[in-house]
């Protein structure tokens, strides 16, 4: 319905467009005579200029939706698979277009509306079917379906779903103050068991606290492997080696993945902020010689797109892209902070992503 709906919206804009080129030159609907119009041709920039317009114009009419469906249905949204973990009795609800693999424990298609297709066989499956692992389960147009967890597991979805905890305020096992529940549960179980970073301490892993330039590095740089790096950091305020953020921050300049201030500082316990975090990603996949083309289109449908900071505007664009940073209710944000359960959710992106 949603991609219907967005069709008829740009079908709208081409009818508009088709009824102006066709209105004679010269008159009320066509004002301007052009060369191209006199010899019976379209300028190549009026074509780009037109697609691209048309692109700008769908990508919002699409985030619009989005928040629609998300407000008043209540569903959460991936535009590429994500790893959720479930427990015995939780439940994921899909609705049309989207999909869901298991890759652990085992599961069960429980109620199904419309017709549900197993991708990997080519085969419709009905409910009370138990699912396969790595098979992908797809709700065609008009469908939906509830797929009911028997044990422990680990499965993938894309598109529009729903989780119903049977649980849901079930804790992490590592983490008090992290619940089955929330959206960053998966992020950080993922950031955790990949020993990317842990908690502010032991049982704690504090998700709405702001996290700095030193401790963002570090998560890259662990991600990295730790390389041996050598003496002599280039910033006046990472000088003494016994910091627990000084190889990662040696590492990362000598890497061209952070220049630092202008003055020459680093800002190591400053908080890194959203455009910030994504420079420094961006110089992170240059570094691994990773695909680093991307398309502007979901980037130029922000509305706070001008406040990105010109340093930034190119690595911002590509992390939005790539669906590495997806904003926050509709914005970029580029200026605010990263808490520790955003940059979790960045970080398993970009692993799941690009890597």
């Amino acid at each position: 319905m949603k991609r219907t709906i967005s069709a008829g919206i740009v079908l709208l804009l081409l009818l508009f467009i088709v009824t102006a080129s066709a209105a004679p030159p010269g008159s009320s609907a066509n004002p301007l005579i052009s060369l191209s119009e006199l010899e019976g041709k379209i300028a190549e920039s009026l074509k780009s200029d037109i697609s691209q317009a048309l692109g700008s114009a769908a990508d919002i009419s699409m985030n619009k939706l989005d928040e629609l469906y998300r407000e008043y249905a209540g569903f959460d949204f991936n535009p590429r698979f994500t790893r959720i973990p479930l427990a015995v009795g939780d439940t994921v609800t899909l609705s049309m277009g989207s999909s869901f693999i298991l890759l652990s424990g085992s599961g069960t298609l429980s109620k199904v509306s419309g017709t549900v297709i197993n991708v990997s066989t080519g085969e419709t499956v009905v409910a009370g079917n138990r699912l396969a692992q790595y098979q992908r389960y797809f709700c065609a147009e008009n469908s939906s379906a509830v797929i009911t967890a028997n044990s422990a597991s680990t499965g993938q979805v894309d598109g529009y779903y729903i989780v119903d905890y049977a649980a849901p305020n079930r804790q992490h096992p590592v983490f008090r103050d992290v619940m089955e529940k929330d959206w960053y549960y998966a992020a950080v179980d993922f950031v955790y068991n990949n020993n990317l970073f842990g908690g502010t301490t032991p049982n704690t892993f504090s998700p709405a606290v702001s996290m700095t330039r030193g401790m963002f590095v570090t998560v890259l740089y662990r991600l990295e492997g730790e390389p041996t790096v050598g003496s002599g950091g280039q910033f006046s305020d990472v000088r003494n080696t016994s910091l627990y953020y000084y190889d990662a921050v040696t590492w990362a300049n000598a890497s061209n993945v952070v220049l630092g201030y202008s003055n020459g500082a680093f800002g190591p316990d400053d908080p890194v902020t959203r455009e910030q975090m994504a420079t420094i990603i961006y110089r992170y996949a240059e570094y691994k010689q990773r695909d680093m083309i991307e398309s502007g289109s979901a980037y130029n449908s922000f509305p706070d797109r001008g406040d990105v900071s010109g340093y930034a505007a190119t690595a911002m664009s590509w992390t939005v892209s790539k669906g590495i940073i997806n904003g926050a209710n509709g914005r970029l944000l580029p200026r605010n902070t990263a808490t520790r359960a955003e940059v979790a959710q960045i970080i398993m992106n970009y692993v799941t992503i690009i890597r």
